[in-house]
């Protein structure tokens, strides 16, 4: 009885070398599967194609269906910069310290760039259709025409806002778009992030894109640029939290506000990640902050990633003028 114990006991070890080694090489395929997925989505391997009658379609698009491409106005002034712990007590270290920081007058987008603004540049620029424009022969379809446009690195969205004639806005310029000049945690005040004010904490297809790479190849949870109106920031501008994150032009450096200068700061001269501000569809509720910092590969292209442009004022010393909210 004892021997068959053993017996035993040494099949069901045997089984269990046998299981484990088995797993071991599915999940080495596996991992080897998914870097090649990852590195294949993270070079654009994947390349939509025209078709005549598409790009006739794109045209035709640009040139009847009206763009969301309007600015607002940030004047002149002072702002609130960064995070105080004892307001705010999920701030990272990035976001400290707090200080008051001057700006010249700016323009930003009041929406995130759409898919619609972007796909002009794509025809003008001779551009494949992004990964995500799959129908038509090379379109997305009309509900995705005021989506922000996504999967696109920093470079792109940096040539995209030279194009128009804009640039990408700062950090400090982002945040003080995003937040006002009174220091408030979001946009509409010291409140957290609810689903009623921004889009973000998406579960089931959203991820977590960071595990599961394939994710990329679908189209996520995100929304027209111009839904919440109970989100707005105190300039007028849309979803400065929320939907995708956005690049700026800064390159990221994560001690930079304690050395950033006192009067319109633009990020250190060089680096290795650039930075991007307001969360994206799938955040938590600590990411959904104005003062919330990040930086990431500038070759980035990914599906909560976006961007909005901004230009000097038209008047670089236009009257400061307070639109804070109550």
């Amino acid at each position: 009885m004892e021997q068959k114990t053993v017996a035993r006991k040494g099949r069901t070890i045997s089984h269990r070398i046998i299981h484990a080694a088995i797993l071991a090489f599915a999940v080495a395929g596996l991992a080897h599967m998914t870097s090649h997925i990852t590195w294949g989505l993270d070079t654009q391997d994947i390349t939509v194609e025209w078709t005549e009658q598409g790009k006739q379609l794109a045209a035709e698009r640009v040139a009847h269906w009206k763009a969301k491409d309007e600015m607002v106005l940030v004047p002149a002034g002072e702002f609130v910069m960064g995070s105080d712990k004892k307001i705010d007590r999920v701030a990272y270290r990035s976001e400290l310290p707090q200080r008051r920081i001057y700006l010249d007058a700016f323009e930003i987008g009041k929406y995130e760039v759409t898919a619609l603004e972007y796909l002009k540049f794509v025809l003008v620029t001779g551009r494949p259709p992004q990964l995500d424009w799959r129908y038509d022969g090379g379109n997305f379809q009309e509900t995705m025409a005021h989506h922000p446009i996504m999967h696109v690195s920093w470079y792109d969205a940096d040539a995209y806002c030279r194009w128009a004639g804009t640039r990408l806005p700062t950090e400090a310029e982002w945040e003080k778009a995003a937040r006002g000049e009174d220091g408030r945690i979001n946009p509409w005040g010291n409140q957290p992030a609810g689903l009623s004010r921004v889009n973000f904490g998406r579960t089931g297809l959203s991820g977590p894109v960071r595990d599961r790479p394939e994710r990329l190849l679908l189209y996520p949870p995100i929304i027209s640029v111009d839904k919440y109106e109970n989100g707005v920031s105190p300039y007028g501008a849309f979803q400065m939290l929320g939907n995708v994150s956005e690049w700026v032009s800064d390159w990221y450096d994560k001690d930079y506000y304690a050395a950033a200068p006192d009067r319109n700061p633009k990020g250190p001269e060089t680096g290795t990640q650039k930075a991007f501000r307001g969360g994206g569809w799938m955040d938590s509720t600590t990411t959904m902050r104005a003062a919330m910092r990040n930086g990431t590969d500038p070759n980035t292209k990914i599906n909560w990633m976006g961007f909005r442009c901004a230009k000097d004022a038209p008047d670089a010393s236009a009257t400061k003028v307070s639109h804070i909210a109550p």
